[in-house]
């Protein structure tokens, strides 16, 4: 294994092989990429068995997209619940302090 180096992968999607240069130390996430894509393929081919090729490929990228802006709000909300958290303490801290 050479280190530093970018690793090409062949992944193969929908029959197709497709030959990608990952950037070292980042061959894992686009295995694991690759593995998230088919997962996502396969799950749109049972919900609609009729879609093949390019509409089956936008379809499955669109879940994915709209999997991943879910996951930022949801995100987004606890970031900003745990702000409140921690905005409130402060408050709390401060008025201690400056009745002291």
């Amino acid at each position: 294994m050479n280190h530093g180096t970018a690793g090409v992968k062949v992944v193969s999607i929908l029959g197709e092989d497709y030959s990608i240069k990952a950037p070292a130390g980042e061959e894992q996430t686009l295995l694991d990429a690759a593995l998230m894509l088919k997962a996502a393929l396969a799950d749109t081919k049972r919900k609609y068995p009729t879609l093949i090729g390019d509409r089956l490929l936008v379809l499955a990228a669109m879940n994915l997209c709209s999997q991943q802006i879910e996951m930022k709000k949801q995100h987004k909300e606890e970031l900003d619940r745990y702000q409140e958290q921690v905005s409130a303490t402060v408050d709390t801290i401060a008025k201690t302090i400056n009745q002291g």
